[in-house]
């Protein structure tokens, strides 16, 4: 999770979709020039042990948009893919 955040605020596109599950990852990802994330708090985890196949992340980002501080809070799902963690989906999409 901590990765993902810190690929999404570098722009490392390449990065991202090496990380995401082939079933959800998009052809491309669209950043938005105008968001600048500033943080990143995991407020909770379940599963993503050696033991699990599958884990929750919940956490809160912080951003600025066009000088407006925000938060975004999302339950990410990560599964295992040929051995990685990788990002499957927001839980409740």
């Amino acid at each position: 999770m901590r990765s993902r955040f810190s690929a999404f605020a570098v722009e490392d596109e390449a990065y991202l979709l090496r990380t995401w599950h082939p079933s959800t990852r998009p052809a491309q990802v669209d950043f938005d020039r105008d968001m600048r994330w500033t943080g990143l708090e995991i407020e909770a985890a379940t599963g993503g042990s050696p033991i699990h196949t599958e884990g929750i992340v919940t956490f809160r980002a912080g951003y600025d948009y066009r000088g407006q501080p925000g938060e975004m809070r999302e339950q990410s799902r990560f599964v295992r893919h040929e051995g990685a963690w990788v990002y499957r989906d927001a839980v409740g999409e």
